[in-house]
């Protein structure tokens, strides 16, 4: 499998308004999720799980009840890639339909 080149995270977050960079220059791209409970939270984290070995793309994460600290970014392209923007993208929807907010 080809993997994608990395486009950056400034490029990245045009396309998602929620999500910030991070300071000291790593080129990656980070959200927390606040959602209603721990169950919620961990329902995120297992539909995001599913979802991260599809893509064979993880993301560096941690939770504490109802929150969820989430960084993404391609290791082996130095940075952010399109497979970064697609699981933003779909961990966005994911928390949506479980109340994060």
């Amino acid at each position: 499998m080809t993997r994608p080149v990395r486009i950056g995270a400034i490029d990245a977050l045009e396309k998602l308004p929620l999500w910030s960079d991070l300071p000291g220059g790593r080129d990656a791209i980070s959200r927390t999720f606040v959602f209603p409970d721990f169950n919620a939270a961990f329902a995120f984290m297992s539909r995001v799980a599913l979802k991260a070995e599809r893509m064979d793309h993880h993301p560096e994460w941690s939770n504490v009840w109802n929150r969820v600290e989430v960084t993404l970014t391609t290791h082996d392209a130095g940075g952010v890639t399109s497979l970064d923007v697609e699981m933003a993208t779909f961990m966005d929807a994911a928390a949506s339909g479980l109340g994060a907010g």
